[in-house]
């Protein structure tokens, strides 16, 4: 319709029209402007909200008249005597008695049978010409919900007493009568305004198209048309949804979410939660994803608290990581254990010994090369072993949090005794917090002294079993293979006790032992089933990476359909190479991969993002104060064994008498500073420690990875000092309040910009702008904040001297009166000593 049709169907001037446009901010185009249904409808409210126009009213439109049906002969008859009757003014009509029908809306039952009532006892015999009936109001009426009125519709009947034909007899008090409709009446009765109302009543569906007003036929088209744009309007005039009385019920759901998925939670329409939106300053469309923040809002708008649904990763991650598992679900599993020590030590021919000694299909030699983990079947069970080339993938694997070994074994020369790898590998172990099996290898050489060895286990809290302790110490020997047989039974005997257990038959999950990327067959992962089986044609996520499983190798090269838990297995389908230590898990469905992949490659792209931190001395105490550090971690390197024994022994007493910091040696040894001791420093975040050592090329290449703070030194006095500065940068510092100024409030302003201002005299000091203060009343200290405005006269100043008097404000606080003590003093922070 156009703006100036609608200007004439509601009675006002045209430019009231657009500057309404203008005022909910709308294009004003000029008389010419197309108004869409919804438009004029928000038209429609914003004059009737002021006053300038009555609610919406349509005059009665004319009822279609029916064409007459041709009457039977016997109906004829009867009209002529009745017509003779009416005609014949010396036989009066007897007056006929009249009842009203009233049709009311549901929503107002209750109202429609009192006013039923009313209108049958008030209603008049009327002589009225035979007319045809009226047609019945359509349950279609154009009328605006929000209007407080009363439509009825009133059919006048006039009830006739029939006489008997000729010869018919009929029983005494027995009379037949006839309705005779005579008129229908539709009025329209508004509570809020004087004077007669109408409404719009469509007419009864017919076989040919209602009649226009100018003759033509119509048609449903239009009939539809206006039908949707009554229904438009009246969307549009629906109030707004209150918000729920009572406590907010508590709804849980995904967050981000969509539009259309909120508004299905709440059981709301799409449109009712994109007006919600709109109210809060919020365009957005049904398929636009919501933060945790917007979609609370929106939730508490319809009376609900939203509780963050568990992602799919977490889901996943807490159905493997289930403990509490029916306890007749779980079996006895294989131990894993992982062979380390010095590399001169026989750890690779003990390693050959077990292979070659208790394979039974001696053809496959064993497993192949390229596998670095594999399984081993002997009498009482089966053990997988896990060769780690070097300390640094143990302690990757140990920085995920990912145990993959059960048990460790030590392999020690008898001859040569406890070397700097060796006590790594303990320090491995101990951070891994795995127990240790040692090997004395070597016992066949003449110049072997077992009891040497066992003496140095003592010192690093090693006790052998046979010495009073509880660590196992065989002694084997890799080339006459002496006592492989008591470490493998030694071995299980341990796994015993840990009482290793899993559920073989639900979902695999697991560790990634290594990974690479073959040229012929794609990205390939050394894995162990650590729970469930692992089976092929199983949805794998590890990492950023997901794939359906299409083939599994053994230990020794050979396709398996399917693994059990602590079975080593090689497997193929990944898009790439995951890191070594990675978790993976198996799915239900790909959509659930594609979720959880896609959270985590968001999650890689913001640490890309963000540098890695180096951990150093200068930022402990910030970190303390975070509640981050309690302890100082370091890893000390010196250059023999002497001096790495006195700088423990120094440090170690510079805490001794405040027990709230302390020193904590993650790896302490002699030699240069290596690759291990970096990634070990930066998964314990610790400090390292050099003196009068050098850092090898495969630390500073690892430094470039994992940054680390190592710090190099070659005075001793220089290590206790910097360390006890940085163990007093743990402590809490002390703090000292200082007397700064104090002024007297004489009177109080309520300024435009600054808002409400103490007019006061400093009486004792020099006040500054930015200082904390005490508002003191009656010697009662009643708050406490910080000086926000600071003037003299009109100017803001940084400080007013003793004696002049100023304009201050303080941060949140207005309730300042003639006669209130403003002290002014700032605290200090005393740093502690040890």
């Amino acid at each position: 319709m156009l703006l100036s049709d609608f200007a004439k169907k509601i009675n006002i001037e045209e430019h009231v029209l657009q500057e309404t446009l203008k005022t909910i901010k709308l294009k004003a185009k000029g008389p010419d402007q197309d108004l869409s249904p919804a438009v004029m409808a928000v038209l429609r409210g914003e004059l009737e909200a002021k006053g300038l126009v009555t609610k919406e009213q349509e005059p009665e439109k004319k009822a279609v008249k029916k064409a007459p049906a041709k009457k039977s002969p016997a109906k004829k008859a009867a009209a002529a005597k009745t017509s003779a009757k009416k005609a014949t003014p010396k036989e009066p009509v007897k007056p006929a008695k009249k009842e009203t029908l009233v049709v009311r809306k549901v929503e107002q039952r209750m109202e429609m049978l009192a006013a039923q009532k009313a209108a049958e006892e008030a209603a008049a015999p009327k002589k009225e010409p035979e007319a045809p009936a009226a047609p019945e109001a359509s349950p279609h009426v154009a009328a605006n919900p929000a209007m407080t009125e009363t439509t009825s519709v009133r059919t006048e009947v006039s009830i006739v007493e029939q006489k008997p034909k000729d010869g018919e007899e009929t029983k005494e008090g027995q009379k037949k009568v006839f309705k005779k409709v005579t008129k229908t009446i539709i009025t329209k009765k508004k509570t809020l305004a004087e004077g007669p109302a109408f409404i719009h009543v469509d007419p009864l569906p017919k076989k040919r198209p209602a009649r226009g007003p100018e003759g033509h036929a119509a048609g449903h088209r239009h009939d539809d048309r206006r039908h949707k744009d009554a229904e438009a309007e009246q969307t549009l005039a629906e109030p707004a949804i209150a918000k729920r009385d009572g406590p907010l019920q508590d709804i849980e759901m995904k967050v981000p979410v969509t539009v259309g998925e909120l508004a299905f939670k709440l059981q709301q329409k799409a449109n009712v939660v994109l007006k919600t939106l709109m109210g809060m300053g919020i365009f957005a469309s049904i398929n636009q994803n919501l933060g945790a923040d917007v979609a609370q809002k929106v939730c508490q708008e319809f009376g609900f608290h939203l509780i963050e649904g568990k992602t799919e990763e977490e889901i996943a991650i807490a159905e493997h990581d289930k403990t509490a598992e029916d306890p007749s679900l779980l079996k006895a599993r294989a131990p894993v254990v992982t062979f380390m020590g010095h590399v001169d030590h026989g750890k690779t021919s003990l390693i050959d010994a077990i292979r070659k000694t208790k394979v039974v299909d001696t053809e496959h030699g064993g497993i192949t090369q390229h596998i670095s983990a594999y399984s081993v079947k002997i009498n009482k069970g089966m053990i997988t072993f896990l060769d780690t080339p070097g300390h640094a993938a143990f302690t990757a694997m140990r920085a995920r949090g990912a145990h993959v070994t059960d048990l460790v074994v030590v392999v020690v020369a008898a001859n040569e005794g406890l070397m700097p790898q060796t006590l790594e590998a303990i320090d491995h172990a101990r951070a891994g917090n795995v127990p240790i099996v040692v090997a004395l290898n070597k016992i066949d050489l003449p110049d072997s002294d077992p009891d040497k060895v066992k003496k140095q286990l003592m010192e690093h809290d090693l006790a052998p079993e046979d010495w009073g302790g509880k660590t196992v110490v065989v002694p084997v020997s890799a080339m006459t293979g002496q006592g492989i047989d008591q470490l493998l039974e030694m071995i299980l005997l341990e796994s015993e006790m840990l009482e290793l257990k899993a559920n073989p038959d639900k979902k695999a999950s697991g560790i990634v032992v290594e990974a690479h990327m073959s040229p012929g067959k794609g990205a390939m992962a050394t894995i162990i089933v650590q729970g469930g089986t692992l089976k092929e044609g199983d949805i794998v996520v590890v990492g950023p990476f997901y794939g359906k499983v299409k083939a599994m190798f053994d230990d020794h090269d050979k396709a398996i359909q399917s693994a059990g838990p602590s079975s080593p297995v090689e497997i193929l389908g990944l898009p790439g190479v995951p890191e070594a230590g990675e978790r993976f898990f198996v799915v239900e469905t790909e959509k659930v991969a594609r979720e959880i992949t896609g959270v985590r490659e968001e999650r890689l792209k913001a640490e890309r993002l963000r540098a890695s931190s180096k951990i150093t001395l200068e930022d402990l105490f910030a970190k303390t104060n975070a509640g981050e550090v309690k302890d100082l971690n370091i890893v000390l390197k010196a250059d023999v064994q002497g001096s790495c024994e006195a700088l423990r022994g120094a440090l170690e007493k510079i805490p001794a008498e405040n027990k709230e910091v302390r020193i904590r040696f993650i790896h302490s040894g002699v030699g240069d500073v290596n690759a291990s001791d970096v990634i070990l420093a930066h998964v314990s975040k610790a400090i390292v420690i050099s003196f009068n050592v050098n850092t090898s090329a495969d630390a500073h290449e690892e430094m470039r990875k994992t940054p680390v703070d190592i710090r190099r030194y070659n005075v001793i006095y220089d290590i206790v000092n910097d360390v006890r500065a940085a163990l007093e940068g743990l402590l809490t510092p002390d703090t000292k309040r200082i007397f700064i100024a104090r002024a007297e409030v004489l009177q109080v302003f309520d300024l435009t910009k600054a808002g409400i201002v103490a007019g006061c005299k400093v009486v004792k000091g020099k006040m500054r702008s930015r200082l904390n203060v005490d508002v003191m009343r009656n010697g009662q200290t009643l708050f406490t904040g910080k000086i926000t405005t600071l003037k003299r006269f009109k100017d803001d100043v940084k400080e007013v001297g003793e004696g002049y008097e100023c304009g201050i404000g303080i941060s949140n606080y207005t309730d300042y009166q003639v006669g209130d003590i403003i002290e002014a003093f700032e605290i200090e922070q005393i740093a502690r000593k040890l």
